[in-house]
């Protein structure tokens, strides 16, 4: 039986940290931003480059603070205005992995951040208990049938 290339069953990767909200990340406007770059898996710990921050935050004050989806033209401003300059090719390469990474969403050239199933998306209580609420369900039905087929074959004897 030839050997199974694991790599091509991963149909997505999902990155989340379960991280201390402390009183010192609360603090600044930039903590909280990267603390959440750091939870949703925007950023790696350790990371310095602060360009994905930025475009997270971007993201943020649009669907949160203005209620509005941005172009990349509007990104571009804030993130010049409020971080640093920032090209717009590194923006896209950012847009582009976040979408990747099941974060981002677009339609005629607006950007957002995933909407909710119900709901609404400018409601970040809302936004958040649904942001990954699919995924995990299909997860845990694979792991589940995963167990049922592996207690069904232990019944019939060693491991195969």
């Amino acid at each position: 039986m030839p050997e199974l290339s694991e790599s091509e069953l991963i149909d997505k990767e999902l990155t989340l940290r379960n991280m201390r909200l402390t009183k010192e990340v609360l603090e600044t406007r930039r903590s909280i931003v990267r603390w959440l770059a750091l939870s949703l898996g925007v950023l790696n710990p350790g990371e310095s480059r602060l360009s994905s921050v930025a475009v997270l935050d971007a993201l943020i004050n649009f669907q949160f603070v203005r209620r509005t989806d941005p172009s990349v033209n509007d990104l571009m401003e804030y993130i010049n205005k409020n971080w640093e300059t920032i090209n717009e090719k590194t923006l896209r390469y950012h847009l582009l992995r976040m979408k990747n990474m099941g974060l981002v969403e677009n339609s005629e050239g607006k950007f957002y951040l995933k909407r909710p199933k119900v709901g609404d998306m400018y409601d970040a209580q809302t936004w958040a208990m649904g942001l990954y609420e699919n995924d995990y369900k299909e997860i845990a039905s694979k792991v589940s049938d995963a167990i049922k087929e592996l207690k069904n074959k232990s019944a019939v004897g060693a491991p195969q």
